[in-house]
């Protein structure tokens, strides 16, 4: 028979060194004379906790090393939610010198002694009581299972028969005891529990103290373990182990609500004492909304979707009420698991979110977030609308990894769905996972989407796509930017039929104006933007106004940053601009980038003083080369009217506006001629007027602009212009005799308004010092006859 008994017991394992398991520290208290240690596997890469019980004799036939034995093989066969899980065992003989010593090892599920538990958790009031209630419905199930069901007696309920799980469940456990009910054999005379003697005294009812086995198989097979159950709820609300049986009558510490079915499982009676399985159904103490609330989930698969649905709606405030450590420990998980295999409606979502916010962040990514990364495969529409709902309470935790690979794929379904709200929550969602999203990912898939989202029939979708291409603009890399933003905001948002559509491209413009470059901002948005400060919606107006004012802000600060580009440019060779007129380049440099060149040409003519700029620069070409002939006039009197090519030096536009008033250079210049004989009659002086103006003294050359020289010589680039002292208008005046008398054009600097930016390319105001104009003359009429040009030369071929 021990023999027998040994086999079974170690069947499972072969020795110490064989056992799969890691022996730890051992907790203060356990039931007998068992220690009970914690516990790690060696199979697992994690080291998942255990338990790990054990109990040593020094002889194999010791009376406790046989209890020990029934109760390992009793714990192996006997299964119930309630009753401690048994995981493995085995039975090692050592030697220490001449004597032996055999030790048993039970390895279970984690647990922890119910005496420390209590004190860890500290509860205290109703939820100490409501925490109570749920253990005792607990270790009831369990007595009531071995009573009525298996026909067994524990023989030893008390508080140190009961172990915690790390889910705060209650379990029964210390089985040595253990044994059938043979109350049906009414000849049996013998003790019905072999091993009573390792019960306590003071757990003993009268008749088994007595050890009146006729009278304890006349009795029903709860009523030992009844009177144990009694012993357990004084321990329990006493806070002290019970010292004699005696102390039972003292029930200042027991709630009212339990105090008379307390009472009947204490009966002197064995058959009067109250069935453990009455005492679950009657008593009034179990009825709480803890139990009535986790009692739920576990049978959460029996019940219907209204039912579902109005629990989980309750549950996020009930959960509130709830002792905290029951809720986090108990019901999360259980939770956790019904969303997970689709038992709990997505209501559930809420609860779960709720309950994981009272966690830690590492705590959070361990129990709550591999629930919620599943659940985004769920063809269920209603979870997916709540997971989406809450991404802004759980996305910060979710890695980047996770989100591109696992999330990622399975949200994009939302931006085609079929409902409108879904694909809304869908493109909100992106605000927390897009930072979290690949390049890879976002270039090639998300902003697709948003592309197909921007003209959704929508007017909402498409003005939230509008404001997350705004939001996410700094994740995009700069190639992205620049080929998605201003098209996205410009060609489409601004130009949407709905107002708050367009609002939302100007603002997202504003916030993305860091990404453009100066040609992008004068070029792309301003035309865009100041088209809508006329928009039919005031509010479009208004940000309208705004947005031109920033950008036009960011215009200015461009220009202050140049302005001294003007200074520079003598010494590297670019043409430069005289006097005040830098603003003027650079302005009229934005215009003609602004639009295409043929858009711009045709506004020249309608500037007088830009042809006379382009002819003073061909005339001063001329007359600043000493060594060019006086027959060299006729030859730019021809070539006024020939098309000039392109000045290969002009990169801000001139060039182009050049080139379309050429047409009108030649009227222009011949007309200065034919004022000549009017001041000098004589032939013969005005051809020394002529050579005279050829040798004027003229003002250090700044630059040299080949844009201007090309109109009478390709390849002239000399050209001289007035000092910071002389007359601006110098350098746009008519190439007029060099007389003392009436010089042409006399205007000096003084007369120009220093207040009006356009002063510098207005037309010279008619003089009233010189003989009128030929009759006739003026913009838009034929010009007079080419007299002037004609007399020199005659005169230049006569001086041959």
């Amino acid at each position: 028979m021990l023999r027998f008994l040994k086999g079974v017991v170690g069947g499972s394992g072969t020795g110490l060194k064989d056992l799969p398991y890691n022996i730890g520290d051992p907790y203060p208290s356990a039931w007998g004379s068992w220690t009970h240690h914690r516990g790690t596997s060696k199979d697992d890469d994690g080291g998942s906790a255990v338990s790990i019980f054990s109990l040593s004799g020094s002889n194999a036939l010791d009376g406790h090393l046989a209890a020990g034995r029934n109760g390992v093989k009793r714990l192996r066969t006997v299964r119930h939610p309630n009753i401690l899980s048994f995981l493995h065992s085995t039975e090692v003989e050592s030697v220490e010198g001449s004597s032996s010593r055999v030790t048993i090892y039970i390895v279970t599920e984690p647990v922890m002694p119910l005496s420390e538990k209590i004190k860890e958790l500290g509860l205290e009031g109703a939820q100490r009581d409501e925490y109570y209630a749920w253990g005792l419905n607990q270790i009831a199930k369990a007595v009531s299972f071995l009573n009525n069901d298996c026909k067994l007696v524990h023989g030893n309920v008390c508080l140190a028969s009961v172990v915690v799980t790390p889910t705060l469940d209650w379990k029964l456990h210390a089985f040595d005891v253990l044994s059938e009910f043979d109350g049906s054999n009414g000849n049996a005379t013998g003790p019905m529990l072999q091993y009573e003697w390792l019960i306590g005294s003071q757990y003993k009812p009268m008749e088994l103290a007595k050890s009146d086995w006729v009278a304890i198989r006349k009795s029903p097979p709860w009523a030992i373990d009844s009177w144990g159950l009694g012993c357990l709820i004084y321990e329990l609300f006493s806070g002290m182990k019970l010292g004699k049986t005696e102390e039972l009558r003292n029930t200042s510490s027991i709630p009212k609500s339990l105090l008379q079915d307390y009472q009947r499982l204490l009966s002197s009676m064995p058959s009067r004492r109250m069935n453990t399985a009455k005492l679950l159904e009657n008593s009034e103490y179990f009825q709480n909304k803890l139990v009535d609330t986790i009692h739920f989930m576990e049978i959460l698969t029996l019940k219907d979707s209204v039912e579902k649905d109005t629990f989980f709606r309750k549950l996020p405030n009930l959960a509130e009420q709830l002792p905290r450590p029951i809720v986090l420990k108990k019901l999360l998980p259980l939770l956790a698991s019904a969303l997970e295999f689709g038992s709990a409606a997505a209501p559930a979502l809420t609860a779960l979110l709720k309950m994981g916010s009272w966690l830690s962040s590492e705590e959070f990514s361990v129990k709550v977030l591999p629930t919620i990364v599943k659940l985004f495969s769920s063809n269920d529409r209603a979870v997916r609308v709540s997971l989406l709902q809450h991404i802004d309470q759980y996305g910060e935790s979710l890695s980047a990894q996770v989100v591109d690979e696992q999330v990622f794929p399975h949200v994009a379904t939302g931006f085609s769905d079929t409902s409108a709200f879904l694909r809304e929550l869908t493109l909100k969602s992106m605000l927390v996972l897009a930072p979290k999203l690949s390049q890879r990912t976002i270039s090639g898939s998300l902003l697709k989407y948003l592309s197909k989202l921007q003209v959704d029939e929508e007017p909402a979708i498409r003005t939230n796509t509008t404001i997350l291409l705004g939001n996410i603009a700094s994740y995009l890399n700069e190639g992205t930017r620049k080929r998605v933003l201003i098209n996205a905001f410009t060609v489409r948002a601004l130009r949407d039929t709905f107002s708050p559509a367009r609002g939302a491209g100007v603002m997202a413009l504003c916030a993305t104006s860091s990404y453009y470059d100066i040609n992008e901002i004068a070029t792309r948005i301003l035309p865009n933007v100041v088209v809508l400060t006329i928009d039919p919606d005031s509010d479009v107006r208004s940000k309208s106004f705004q947005a031109a004012e920033q950008f036009l802000q960011i215009v200015k600060q461009y220009h202050e940053t140049n302005v001294g580009d003007a200074a520079g440019a003598a010494s590297t060779g670019i043409s430069s601009i005289p006097g005040n007129a830098s603003l003027l380049g650079w302005a009229m440099s934005s215009l003609t980038s602004k639009g295409k060149p043929s858009e711009q040409a045709p506004l020249a003519p309608a500037n007088s003083g830009v042809p006379l700029s382009s002819t003073t620069s061909n005339a001063s070409s001329v007359m600043d080369s000493p060594s060019i002939a006086p027959a060299r006039v006729n030859s730019s009197g021809d070539l006024a009217d020939q098309p000039v090519p392109e000045s290969p030096t002009s990169t801000d536009g001139w060039g182009e506006i050049e080139n379309g008033i050429h047409e009108e250079q030649g009227s222009v210049k011949d007309g200065w001629d034919d004022i000549e004989p009017l001041e000098e009659p004589k032939p013969s002086p005005a051809l020394a007027s002529i050579q005279a103006a050829q040798k004027r003294p003229v003002s250090q050359p700044v630059s040299q602009q080949k844009a201007q020289a090309a109109s009478v010589r390709p390849k002239s680039t000399g050209r001289a212009t007035k000092d910071e002292d002389d007359d601006l208008w110098g350098s746009i005046a008519a190439p007029a005799p060099k007389t003392n008398k009436k010089p042409l054009n006399v205007k000096s600097a003084t007369a120009l308004d220093d207040d009006d930016p356009w002063a510098a390319i207005a037309a010279p105001p008619p003089t009233t010092r010189a003989k009128p104009l030929v009759a006739g003359r003026g913009r838009g009429k034929p010009a007079a006859p080419k007299l002037g040009a004609q007399r020199i030369n005659r005169t230049s071929s006569s001086g041959m």
